[in-house]
This record gives C-alpha cells, structure tokens and sequence, in this order.
C-alpha cells in the first residue's frame, strides 16, 4: 500500500528567499503575514499547485512575528526550515 504524504511541500529556495527578504524589511508585507499567509507566500512567489489541499500557509500561521532584526539574524536557520519538513509549524525563529 503507497503512503501519501501529507501536508504542504517545502518552500523552494528562491521563494523561501523572497520571504525572509520581505519579512526582514517591509512592515507592510509583515502585517499580511500575520493576516493571512497564504497570500503572503503568493507574493513571495509561492505558486500552490492545488488549491484542494493544504497550502504551507496554514502551517506557518503565527499570531506574533519575530522582529525584522532576529529574522535577518536568524535567516540561513529560518530558510533551512522552510525548506524543510518541520512539524507543520511555522520555524520557531519566526515566532516573537
């Protein structure tokens, strides 16, 4: 019998990048991570293959953010993670 994994694939580098970039730099963009980070990845660049399942968005909800300066700090650990399977939790260093 296959196992089908669950859950959101691991972000791809490139928009993991994009990501930490916005988060480390624009409030603007931090403030629809924390609203809704579904469309947040979308602007990151974050294309969600089918809409049906889960998006990584889901998984990465925090309702507090780490500071722009711990994020920039922190970057090479947090995108290890995002492009990881972590527990389908947001990275402990982007949580404040």
């Amino acid at each position: 019998m296959e196992m089908r994994k669950v859950g959101p694939k691991p972000l791809d580098t490139a928009v993991a990048d994009r990501l930490l970039d916005l988060l480390s730099t624009d409030d603007d963009f931090r403030a629809l991570f924390v609203r809704d980070a579904n469309a947040a990845l979308e602007v990151a660049g974050y294309v969600h293959a089918d809409p049906t399942e889960a998006g990584p968005g889901q998984c990465l909800d925090v309702s507090k953010l780490a500071s722009k300066d711990s994020i920039a700090r922190d970057r090479e650990k947090i995108k290890g993670e995002l492009a990881s399977i972590f527990g389908f939790m947001a990275p402990p260093a982007l949580r404040g």
